[in-house]
């Protein structure tokens, strides 16, 4: 593997023309300024990115245009969850034909599986390519008691050579210690990336980096925040997390919609939410100015693109 993987990483959310229809130059300015504002790597489309109400066509389109757009300046990452495990395969395949430095692959959908069951999903999309494979753990969004434990992860790195990291987004404490103590001896590269904005907590316990909603409002901030970590700066680094908890807070609710409602107040137009998925009204756009501005964010943030 040629890359590391550490940092505030940005996975961008999707731009939609007035119509809904995937707005694939919006998508290209969009990945662009993530990385010349400082973003490690790209992942993209996670559900932030409305990625179950998109085509399986405007998917893989979405994935060219981000590996042409970063143009091997950082890694990429193409997640491929879908309802069906096929459509999977399927992008797996087209991520490393497109050129994607690694794929992220999640639980199965819409039901409990057994640890046995998302084992074999696992097992069977990681050896449908020769990419290196991120695993999503997501309680929250697949229902009580499907997530990962120190046992699966244990099983998976001992069974594929390509499995080289985690998004983990519960942050169960007890249970992210045992994962980051099993993975860490056993593969010292693995790489255990919070999929929520809650890196400081888990950053000394082995966290590289996270998966971050608010790069897409607040890019220095999320610089700084980890340069502080890096610098064992903790006055800072708390400072900076407390901030990006209340930045998560206001995007969590009508998510994602808030997210990119918040992207219109910084100057950066990414247009509606998909159906089923509301839109953010006129209202909340203006809750979330008068938020930015609380936060100094739309004083300091670049503005545009």
């Amino acid at each position: 593997m040629s890359f590391t993987l550490k940092g505030i990483m940005q996975a961008p959310v999707t731009p939609m023309q007035e119509d809904f229809s995937f707005d694939g130059d919006g998508f290209a300015k969009m990945v662009d300024f993530h990385v010349r504002h400082g973003a490690p790597a790209i992942a993209w489309p996670h559900h932030k990115a409305e990625s179950l109400n998109m085509t399986i066509a405007e998917r893989k389109l979405g994935a060219e245009i981000a590996v042409k757009t970063v143009a091997k300046r950082v890694p990429v990452s193409i997640f491929v969850g879908t309802l069906s495990e096929e459509d999977s395969l399927d992008l797996a395949r087209h991520a490393q034909k497109a050129g994607a430095d690694m794929i992220l692959t999640i639980s199965p959908y819409c039901r409990r599986p057994s640890t046995e069951e998302t084992m074999n999903s696992i097992l069977r999309i990681a050896s449908h390519t020769d990419l290196p494979v991120l695993t999503y753990n997501s309680p929250w969004r697949n229902g009580e008691g499907v997530e990962f434990t120190a046992d699966m992860v244990r099983r998976l790195i001992e069974k594929l050579p390509n499995y080289i990291g985690m998004k983990d987004a519960g942050f169960h404490s007890p249970k992210f210690m045992e994962i980051s103590r099993v993975a860490l001896s056993m593969r010292p590269g693995f790489a255990i990336i919070i999929g929520v904005e809650h890196l400081l907590p888990a950053y000394p316990l082995g966290a590289c980096g996270s998966f971050s909603s608010s790069g897409a409002i607040a890019p220095r901030l999320c610089n700084r925040f980890f340069a502080a970590l890096e610098a064992r700066d903790w006055a800072t680094a708390r400072e900076c997390q407390l901030t990006i908890a209340r930045l998560w807070r206001m995007f969590k609710e009508q998510y994602p919609s808030s997210l990119k409602g918040a992207m219109i107040m910084m100057g950066r137009p990414v247009g509606p939410t998909r159906s089923p998925l509301p839109t953010a009204t006129r209202e909340r756009i203006e809750f979330l100015r008068t938020q930015l501005e609380e936060l100094g964010i739309l004083q300091t943030e670049p503005q545009g693109w």
